[in-house]
């Protein structure tokens, strides 16, 4: 599974890398406020937007996952103090014959 990880990965950054060095020197003009324009570059651009989606989901999910984990280890800490107080001694067992009434002439 490491290894289909690995490729993943791998293959990204190849297209990535191609993306670039076929289009590094595409410029994109951005119509800011006031009149001002900004350039950047296609490759960069891109690069950047898509840090921009990603890294807002990729901070969910990691708070996600350490309140997750935060949540576990307190129900395990609960769950060790309970067997620490250990099992209660068993009740008197009860009497199963009924009292005698005593009636008084």
């Amino acid at each position: 599974m490491r290894f289909l990880k690995v490729l993943f990965w791998l293959l990204l950054g190849g297209l990535v890398a191609a993306f670039v060095i076929t289009n590094g020197d595409e410029r994109v003009s951005i119509h800011l406020w006031g009149g001002l324009i900004a350039d950047f570059s296609l490759p960069l651009m891109l690069i950047l937007v898509f840090l921009a989606g990603l890294l807002p989901a990729l901070t969910a999910y990691h708070a996600l996952r350490w309140r997750t984990r935060q949540r576990i280890a307190g129900l395990e800490r609960a769950l060790e103090v309970l067997r620490a107080v250990g099992d209660p001694a068993p009740a008197e067992p009860l009497d199963p014959s009924p009292p005698l009434l005593e009636v008084s002439p």
